[in-house]
């Protein structure tokens, strides 16, 4: 993310908390909400997407209406913390595209992953992939959840 080339005043926060809610949210409405111009919230945002404050656009979709249930939340430890281990396992996560969030972590275990997948031998077939037939990993060890209690991306700005 690039950094922001101005502080964030009380008007661009108000705005991504409306964008983060809803980001199809027409400007005009922005705009009343936040007490500023249709052009001024366009300008700020177009401002906020170039300095890298909004990352993306996307629409999120529930897992279960395209058939992948299974959310798992594996906690993975490297073989060894070296730079070459550390970058290539970052490289493997980011190309699985089951891997939804890989978090690179301290406290006895080196990487947390949010893994989604249609059933548990698609599951288990992904694990043998990365983890089995790899050299750079010690262990993992898979949490199935049970419910998707609270998920997103919203930031408590």
């Amino acid at each position: 993310m690039a950094k922001s080339p101005r502080p964030l005043d009380a008007f661009d926060l108000a705005i991504l908390r409306i964008v983060q809610q809803d980001n199809k949210r027409p400007q005009r409405e922005i705009a009343e909400a936040v007490n500023l111009s249709a052009a001024a919230v366009q300008r700020r945002i177009a401002a906020m997407e170039e300095a890298g404050v909004i990352a993306a656009n996307v629409a999120l979709i529930a897992p279960d209406a395209v058939a992948l249930p299974i959310t798992a939340i594996v906690e993975v430890q490297l073989r060894d913390e070296r730079a070459a281990t550390v970058d290539a396992a970052k490289a493997l996560f980011c190309a699985a595209p089951e891997v939804q969030q890989c978090y690179y972590v301290t406290g006895g275990i080196s990487f947390v992953l949010v893994i989604i997948s249609p059933d548990m031998r698609a599951y288990d077939t992904l694990t043998r992939r990365l983890f089995s037939e790899s050299d750079l990993f010690e262990r993992f060890r898979t949490l199935v959840a049970l419910d998707r209690v609270k998920t997103g991306m919203m930031l408590p700005i």
